[in-house]
């Protein structure tokens, strides 16, 4: 088994002989293979000015056609957190962080702009406008992810704000055209709390030179079900079938997705896709 103590980062982040044999070490490199999410928080709030030094390096990744079609939402009260952990399941971490983010597919203040400018914004009404911005999202949280955590935070991203997407709306005030898409706990670890580096798969099942190869996956899939069942004795999860078929029930139907297969119909609801759906 393997000892976190005394492994690389590599071999931490892909399980023990699972690694690339040559993997260039950078600073950031390090800090992107260290990352892990942490489910406990002290109440410290960040230092000042991080909130904007991390939104700053959100506002800093890729954005499509510099359309920027996203927002945050800095939630600090702790009755507020408390209705957010409660929309997610019950997730205490959501209460304990300092500061939660929510990160907001945008498309409400491109129509505003129009708008303004009296031109049609008919494009925005389709699908591909709302993928855009939901990317733009995540694009940007990931920064602020690796931002936080390059100061010394903790981070664990929640899923789970896409359950009850237009009770989130109404809770942080969002117009139309505007959604969730996931949230972001933002502070310090409790001590004891920091999590292990959980391994992803061998690089063999997710780097293809030149054509898609599903065939071939399945060696490194089976090395991956050995790293899983190793890290779950390691932190004493109670996971009992290996990766694949832990994932597979996941998606095995409507009722394993927590609500979350109604979305499309309550994004129409919110707003997105007015055109594609025969309206506007």
């Amino acid at each position: 088994m393997i000892d976190p103590m005394n492994i690389s980062a590599t071999d931490l982040r892909y399980g023990e002989g699972n690694a690339p044999a040559l993997i260039p070490l950078t600073p950031t490199i390090e800090l992107m293979l260290a990352h892990r999410s942490v489910r406990a928080y002290r109440p410290d709030p960040p230092p000042e000015g991080a909130l904007e030094a991390i939104v700053a390096a959100a506002q800093s990744a890729a954005t499509s056609s510099n359309l920027q079609t996203w927002s945050v939402v800095a939630v600090t009260d702790p009755a507020r957190k408390a209705q957010f952990a409660a929309i997610a399941g019950g997730q205490k971490h959501i209460e304990e962080c300092p500061v939660f983010l929510l990160f907001v597919a945008d498309l409400a203040r491109l129509n505003h702009v129009a708008a303004e400018a009296d031109i049609p914004r008919n494009g925005n009404d389709t699908f591909e406008m709302f993928l855009v911005a939901a990317i733009d999202a995540s694009l940007a949280a990931q920064n602020a992810a690796l931002a936080a955590v390059s100061l010394g935070l903790s981070t664990v991203y929640i899923g789970a704000m896409r359950n009850h997407p237009e009770e989130v709306a109404g809770l942080i005030g969002l117009p139309p055209a505007c959604a969730a898409v996931f949230g972001l706990c933002i502070g310090y670890a409790r001590e004891g709390s920091e999590g292990a580096v959980k391994p992803r798969l061998p690089q063999e099942a997710v780097l293809h030179h030149g054509r898609y190869d599903l065939a071939r996956q399945g060696e490194a899939i089976a090395r991956y079900n050995e790293a899983m069942a190793d890290f779950y004795v390691r932190e004493k999860m109670n996971v009992t079938v290996p990766w694949t078929v832990h994932s597979a029930k996941r998606v095995s139907g409507p009722e394993s997705l927590s609500g979350r297969h109604l979305l499309m119909q309550a994004l129409r609801r919110m707003g997105f896709f007015a055109k594609e759906n025969g309206s506007g």
